[in-house]
């Protein structure tokens, strides 16, 4: 509890910090020059109204959102789109942000884990923008720190799991990057969707090794079964021969059960069973 509290806590901390800095961004003044440029340039646009207008009217796709710089400060506490919108043309300036989720590959990773064992990790990453102002204004490139970032921390949460945990835990280990992943870039605008891990690569000597130990414990299995199996066979013979003992006439009713058996597959020869009986009172004569 203490640490989940730790956690929220940050991401208060981070998010009130993202807020502040563009507040701040957004609040500045533009100042007697900046507003005599830009009624400069509003008279400008309207006196070459005929041409100016399509420099003016800008149109951002359903899946883009514009945030508008004037005179180098953010306009707008919300960016524009989807959509047509109206700007100066010697005063704004736009950047076009993608809402899309986007997906990328982890390069493979060599990682040594908590065991030392060295493995060849990769994984994809799924992240889309949230907040369009925040990642133009708190980070240079969004996309491209997002895929750096994902490598560093695949690397530091494999780390610290041991090779049984990294084969068998993927959803875990998935999960918990995806919430670090997430935490870190909060503050740049991004949302990480998913996280998963593709593949993991044992070195091949390791591979041999785990392949004769699974072989090795199934063959152990298999004559632990194999002893079981005969000794329930041991035991059926056993009750089957107390009751043979108990009647005598079950033994002939089995003899005259077998002769049926070879009977019904069409053989040539037939095998009389002679009783041991009848064979010992010839060998006392």
């Amino acid at each position: 509890m203490e640490m989940e509290d730790q956690m929220e806590s940050q991401r208060r901390k981070g998010v009130s910090s993202k807020d502040n800095l563009i507040s701040e961004t957004r609040s500045g003044s533009l100042g007697c020059i900046g507003w005599f440029i830009v009624i400069l340039s509003g008279i400008f646009t309207a006196l070459l109204f005929p041409l100016t207008i399509w420099f003016c009217l800008k149109i951002v796709q359903e899946y883009e959102r514009a945030v508008i710089f004037r005179l180098g400060r953010i306009t707008d506490r919300k960016a524009k789109g989807p959509g047509i919108f109206f700007i100066l043309p010697c005063t704004d300036s736009i950047v076009k942000v993608d809402l899309r989720t986007v997906s990328f590959d982890i390069p493979p990773q060599e990682i040594l884990t908590k065991d030392s064992v060295t493995v060849c990790v990769d994984g994809v990453v799924y992240f889309r923008v949230s907040d369009p102002i925040a990642s133009v204004a708190n980070v240079t490139n969004a996309d491209f720190s997002t895929r750096l970032l994902a490598q560093t921390t695949l690397r530091n949460v494999l780390g610290t799991k041991n090779l049984a945990e990294l084969l068998s835990d993927r959803e875990g280990i998935a999960h918990s990057m995806q919430s670090s992943l997430d935490e870190a870039t909060d503050n740049w605008g991004i949302k990480v969707e998913r996280v998963e891990i593709k593949d993991v690569k044992l070195p091949i000597q390791l591979q041999r090794a785990m392949a004769a130990e699974a072989e090795a414990a199934r063959e152990a299995r298999a004559k632990v079964i194999a002893a079981e199996g005969e000794m329930n066979a041991s035991r059926a013979l056993k009750e089957a021969s107390l009751v043979i003992a108990e009647s005598p006439s079950a033994l002939q009713l089995r003899y005259l059960q077998t002769l049926n058996t070879i009977a019904a597959e069409k053989n040539s020869t037939i095998i009389f069973p002679l009783p041991i009986d009848v064979m010992s009172h010839f060998m006392k004569k």
